[in-house]
């Protein structure tokens, strides 16, 4: 990875509360996994900023590097990577999702 994708990455992450790299956008996510992680993120309500890696080769392998994760989407939750689609997933049902954001002061909706 060369040093103006891993700023790139590093500049998403550092200026974003939530960041999530996934394929596609929230309005049209182009892989059913990215789907999955901002549908839970929309039921909490969760602002957050999204970074379609289909724009960019670069960053789409880059952030593979970056995370030392071999999947997109990968969600990033104040500068720290939480994980991918299944992490994610295993973690809103449990409530742990709820539990991370609640202690990084990140504003949700609490599912019920």
């Amino acid at each position: 990875m060369d040093g103006n994708t891993k700023n790139l990455i590093q500049n998403h992450i550092d200026s974003n509360d939530v960041c999530l790299f996934m394929k596609g956008t929230p309005d049209a996510p182009q892989c059913g996994f990215s789907m999955a992680v901002t549908n839970m993120l929309k039921l909490l309500e969760v602002n957050f900023q999204s970074v379609n890696v289909l724009e960019d080769q670069n960053v789409r392998e880059g952030i593979k590097v970056f995370s030392d994760w071999p999947t997109i989407p990968q969600l990033y939750v104040k500068k720290e990577f939480v994980g991918g689609c299944d992490i994610i997933k295993e973690m809103y049902e449990s409530g742990e999702l709820s539990k991370l954001f609640e202690s990084k002061g990140i504003n949700f909706k609490a599912k019920n």
